[in-house]
């Protein structure tokens, strides 16, 4: 009844503020438009200043725009230090971005996530290249650079972006090719933990209406982990080159062709976590059947060099020496004055080339870390095609169009000297090679109807018809030397099966979804959109590790039940009213949003013990209920100086989710609060901008100040509390006359604040959870940027 009257109150001020919004408008002398904010610069028209973006397929302003949406130019992109995906996290409302180790990247918007970032799985916040979705969160952080800008949609975009949106979606636009005329640039930052960034860009003119433009991007670290007492090097963590080619062909006004391919080398140690022991008083108990267990109590007092320490041993040498590469066209075609076709064609392929050290238990009599070699490889192709058709008849404005896509992945991973088993013994090498194939394909269309000059009405649907399939095995064996025959389950050449501890782990699922999208928007004046929707979000099911009793082949530690193997579609129902204003010519830009969510099988992934071994397992939470209030504002109180300035609240909590722990035991979950969802954010940024001849230095300061959030163990039932936080950046720029060249200072995270991205529990050998693995956030960081442009 609390959450409602809040909502409700927040409504109600929403359309208040709106309304005073329109009247100090009303009221306001007319000016010349200032510059977009630093934070939220990009494409902008030069008549205004205004923002450009693309989150409705269509180029529409910012300010007219009718999605929660924060958009960043490239040009901010570089000088704010906003170097990799993480760093959206520090610009944008209710958003968290974090690294999972090999898994990749997990992104979060408005506490709806996903932690199954495997080929098996989907994300729930979409990512997306240049209008291609990138299915492997593995070759998502990849440095940013020559990018146009990069937009962050929170909410369900289920119409127009697809299956995997619930959550919302980030996008990052490359820069495009320019006609008749040639420029190039440089950028480069060096830093704390032997930092190298360095990206050199050239547009060229080839005639008329051919331009070409490359960029080439380098990017290396040391790790942000302590080496600890492990007996290998962890430098460089990261070391990646990348680069991007791409072609526009634009004969005339009518017909404008983009093509594009791009190139990432990905290398270096990635090392492990760190013991959650770092950070939280072990060891965790395991509560009783039906309990919850309590928070586990952080360890103060402890400086960031003990948090960060690797404290045991790794069995040999992390590698990482991944790859990927894509090609994609983008075509634009103005049939009529009325009526445009678009298609966007994309392949690509990823490699994984993996080995690390994973922790699988501790030993309760020595105490000592029981850890374990482990290899990934795997190799991936994605294949996207889109035909979409515009209409614009003024009253009018229609996307439709038909998408298909098709990935395909070859995979093994593989752990030696699973519970202290010892080379050519059985049940030395534990492990899961398989292949798997997942298909989709929709009809969607969206469009907005104006009944008045300042009234529309919009309406979308979208149907979508998803059919995954795996062909795999789970092996428990001696030797990878005589790999499975996927269809027999016999060593090639022979007819005799390869034992009771291998089986064939053969899944099929398919489903098929109607999502759907209606709204208003309301000028309440040249300057101010009122706008509310009810959307729906769908992210299909699927399966997990093992195969159903009774199967042909199915046998040993991969025999399992039905709820246990598969997991059902997510589905949302999304209710969102705001505004956004800009008022005094610029001086004021203000934005706000309340939403609700209705979650109904939210799928979670949970950790459990498979012959010994942890092994995740995705399942549905039942349902959960998401409440919210954002608030942005922009002012430019006088000439130079710039004030951003962001408050948003968040309920976002379990109303129904049975947890089922590494065995018979269970826990409700309901009340509990959604991982990475603090109820309070604070943003407060100040930027002083000082003429310096005909140049200018610029003064930044930026904080994000964050309430406590969960992250939970649900090996454990519970709930591991990263308590509030406070971090700050600071820069100083200086920006020679016509833009030719900058010199910048800068600091990130000042207070050295290191926060928790992921806790994984590890197994006991005696049946109890004594320790586990942490992921930590980035620490302080600081350096010098330059660039050039010519």
């Amino acid at each position: 009844m609390k959450t409602r009257t809040r909502i409700l109150f927040a409504a109600g001020s929403m359309l208040a503020l709106a309304q005073m919004c329109a009247h100090a408008q009303e009221a306001a002398a007319t000016g010349v438009a200032s510059d977009a904010a630093a934070t939220q610069a990009a494409v902008a028209t030069p008549d205004s200043g205004e923002i450009i973006v693309t989150a409705t397929r269509e180029n529409t302003l910012l300010s007219k725009t009718p999605v929660a949406i924060t958009a960043i130019g490239g040009d901010s992109l570089t000088k704010t230090g906003v170097t990799n995906a993480t760093q959206l996290t520090e610009v944008a409302p209710n958003l968290s971005i974090d690294r999972g180790g090999s898994a990749g990247l997990q992104i979060t918007i408005r506490g709806v996530s996903s932690t199954d970032n495997s080929e098996k799985g989907d994300p729930s916040a979409g990512f997306v290249v240049d209008g291609v979705f990138l299915a492997r969160p593995q070759a998502q952080e990849v440095s940013f650079f020559d990018l146009d800008r990069v937009e962050v949609l929170r909410g369900p975009q289920g119409t127009l972006y697809g299956r995997n949106t619930t959550a919302g979606l980030v996008s990052l636009i490359s820069a495009a090719p320019r006609l008749g005329k040639f420029s190039a640039s440089f950028d480069g930052t060096y830093g704390n933990y032997n930092t190298i960034q360095a990206t050199g860009v050239v547009n060229v003119p080839v005639g008329e209406f051919i331009a070409v433009r490359g960029a080439v991007n380098y990017d290396r670290r040391n790790s942000y982990i302590l080496q600890g007492v492990s007996p290998y090097t962890l430098d460089p963590a990261k070391e990646n080159l990348s680069g991007r080619l791409s072609v526009l062909i634009e004969p005339s006004s009518s017909v404008r062709l983009v093509l594009r391919g791009d190139y990432s080398s990905m290398k270096g140690h990635p090392g492990a976590g760190v013991l959650l022991s770092n950070l939280y008083q072990a060891p965790f108990t395991v509560p009783a059947d039906g309990q919850l267990g309590n928070d586990p109590v952080v360890r103060t007092g402890r400086s960031a060099d003990q948090v960060s320490t690797l404290t045991y041993p790794e069995r040999w040498q992390s590698l990482r020496d991944n790859n990927t590469w894509g090609v994609q066209g983008d075509l634009k075609v103005d049939l009529t004055d009325w009526l445009t076709l678009n298609y966007l064609g994309s392949y690509r392929e990823l490699t994984r080339d993996e080995q690390f050290t994973g922790l699988t238990g501790v030993n309760r009599t020595s105490g000592a870390v029981v850890t374990s070699p482990q290899t990934f490889d795997g190799s991936y192709n994605q294949n996207s095609q889109e035909l979409r058709f515009a209409v614009n008849t003024g009253a009018l404005k229609l996307q439709t169009g038909a998408y298909y896509f098709k990935e395909k992945s070859d995979i093994s991973f593989l752990l030696y000297g699973t519970q202290g088993f010892q080379q050519g013994q059985r049940g030395y090498i534990f492990g899961f090679p398989q292949k798997t194939n997942s298909e989709s394909f929709a009809l969607f269309g969206q469009g907005t109807y104006s009944l008045a000059d300042t009234f529309r009405l919009t309406g979308g649907v979208r149907w979508t018809k998803d059919k995954k399939r795996r062909v795999g095995a789970t092996i428990y064996h001696a030797t990878v030397n005589d790999p499975l025959d996927f269809t027999t389950g016999t060593q090639p050449g022979t007819t005799n099966p390869r034992g009771v501890q291998d089986s064939l782990n053969n899944a099929e699922v398919s489903y098929s979804k109607i999502t759907w999208r209606g709204g208003f928007e309301f000028d309440a004046t040249p300057t101010t959109l009122v706008y509310g929707t009810v959307a729906t979000g769908y992210k299909a099911g699927g399966f997990n590790d093992g195969c159903l009793a009774g199967t042909a082949n199915c046998n040993g530690s991969a025999v399992t039940t039905p709820d246990l193997l598969y997991y059902q579609p997510e589905t949302l129902t999304s209710y969102e009213a705001g505004f956004k204003a800009r008022i005094a010519g610029n001086a004021l830009r203000l934005n706000g949003s309340v939403f609700h969510y209705d979650y109904t099988n939210l799928q979670l992934s949970q950790l459990t013990l498979v012959a010994g071994s942890p092994v995740q397992r995705t399942l549905n939470a039942g349902r959960a209920k998401v409440d919210g209030v954002e608030l942005e504002s922009v002012i430019k109180p006088a000439r130079n100086h710039q004030i951003d300035l962001s408050v948003n609240w968040l309920n976002a909590r379990y109303t129904d989710y049975l947890i089922d722990s590494a065995g018979p035991l269970t826990a409700q979950f309901a009340g509990k609060k959604l991982d990475r969802s603090p109820e309070w954010t604070l943003f407060a940024g100040y930027t002083w901008t000082i003429p310096v001849g005909d140049g200018d230095i610029q003064l930044g300061a930026r904080t994000r100040m964050s309430a406590s959030y969960m992250i939970t163990a649900p090996a454990l039932r519970a709930q591991f509390r990263q308590p509030a936080f406070t971090k700050t950046d600071l820069s100083a720029t200086y920006n020679a006359p016509g833009g030719t060249w900058y010199l910048q200072g800068f600091v990130r995270n000042i207070e050295n604040r290191l926060t928790l991205s992921s806790a994984q529990i590890v197994a006991n050998f005696g049946g109890t959870f004594d320790d586990g693995v942490a992921q930590l956030s980035d620490p302080r960081l600081y350096g010098v940027r330059a660039g050039l442009r010519f």
